[in-house]
């Protein structure tokens, strides 16, 4: 017959023994629990797409779970939800999104989640860029049908950089006021970085003549940090990489790179690089490299976060310009 070490022992010792052996299980198993159920409760947020996410990220407390529905080298202008994105949406706590027409299928996604969260539009209250008509100087029309539409790239000055950053401040602190210290710290630090990187890339292509800063690129998603640096972009594609641009426009382009002495050309990471490789090969350009207008790169790549992505596209530009001279 098989028995154990309590039965040897009196009643009364028998029920002290069982009586600490659970309370060990509680003191045990508490924090466990505890744990996962402050995992559950773990403030989510979801962001449209992966720079934006990532600005969610450098200002929210640690412990905040913040997703992008378009991730690294995904383009959002052809983004196709999924059911389980739509999930994430009905699960969110906050929703932030660029806005300026950005993410055309936004508002149906969140009304087929159901999502009750808030939509934060980070460009609210930022005056957008309008496109100038073909042919004025300056202007980045390319008969694409973009006329008088405003530019969504918001995100490629750094200027701008700051409106979005007091925008997901201030949604951070009202749905979360109880953080409101740590948000505002650390949306200081990130502030004071974004003031540093833009200083100093400024330094940089201010030593290049403001005539020899001509570059070709994939679309046109840098009118932007063109006209906060002064360099003119040229590009095939309008402000979404819907359109495609006919035989026409593409030939007008290649006489363009070579009237008017265009130095560098580039490809996008969310872009297709054979079209452009034609017109720099026609239109005598140098192919520059890569830049990244719409989404991160992966984590080892050089545009992990938006500093780096930023600092990156300019160091190019500059690094190509300065070649060319």
């Amino acid at each position: 017959m098989h028995t154990t070490l309590s039965s040897h022992l009196p009643a009364s010792r028998r029920r002290l023994l069982r009586a600490g052996l659970a309370c060990g299980l509680v003191i045990a198993t508490g924090p466990l629990q505890a744990q996962a159920s402050a995992s559950a409760q773990a403030p989510r947020i979801v962001v449209s797409f992966s720079i934006l996410a990532d600005m969610v990220r450098e200002i929210a407390p640690p412990g905040f779970e913040v997703t992008a529905l378009v991730g690294a080298d995904a383009d959002a202008h052809v983004f196709k939800p999924t059911p389980a994105d739509g999930r994430r949406l009905a699960q969110a706590d906050l929703i932030v999104v660029n806005g300026l027409g950005f993410e055309g299928w936004i508002d149906r996604l969140v009304r087929a989640s159901g999502a009750r969260a808030q939509v934060v539009v980070a460009t609210q209250g930022l005056k957008p860029r309008r496109e100038e008509p073909a042919g004025k100087a300056g202007g980045h029309g390319h008969g694409h049908g973009h006329a008088h539409e405003v530019d969504p790239h918001a995100w490629q000055d750094l200027r701008h950089a700051r409106h979005y950053v007091a925008r997901i401040t201030q949604a951070l602190r009202t749905r979360w006021p109880e953080h409101a210290a740590p948000i505002d710290a650390r949306s200081a630090d990130y502030l004071a970085r974004i003031d540093a990187l833009d200083q100093r890339l400024r330094e940089r292509i201010d030593r290049i003549p403001r005539a020899q800063r001509r570059v070709l690129i994939s679309h046109d998603a840098f009118a932007d940090l063109g006209a906060a640096y002064g360099i003119d972009f040229v590009a095939p594609q309008g402000w979404n990489t819907h359109s495609e641009p006919s035989a026409k426009a593409v030939a007008a382009l290649i006489r363009q790179v070579r009237q008017q002495q265009v130095r560098a050309v580039f490809v996008e990471n969310v872009t297709s690089v054979t079209l452009i490789e034609r017109i720099a090969r026609e239109g005598g350009a140098r192919v520059g490299g890569t830049l990244y207008s719409d989404a991160l790169s992966g984590p080892e790549g050089p545009a992990a976060t938006y500093l780096k992505l930023f600092e990156h596209n300019v160091s190019a530009l500059a690094q190509a310009l300065e070649g060319a001279l």
